[in-house]
């Protein structure tokens, strides 16, 4: 059942902030996705770095 007095512009005013609020958030998730492969790994011996060897 619906409500006997809908009005969709009030409602459509009335949500508009959390609509906008959600597409931050999957905005913001999908930067994160795209980005995190990205990183560098700390894990790896730094290229630019000569080693010195020694006797």
């Amino acid at each position: 059942m619906s409500a006997p007095d809908t009005n969709l512009e009030r409602q459509s005013k009335n949500h508009r902030p959390a609509l906008i609020g959600m597409g931050l958030v999957v905005v913001a998730i999908l930067a994160f996705i795209m980005l995190a492969p990205t990183a560098p790994d700390n894990d790896a011996p730094d290229v630019a770095t000569p080693t010195v060897a020694t006797e």
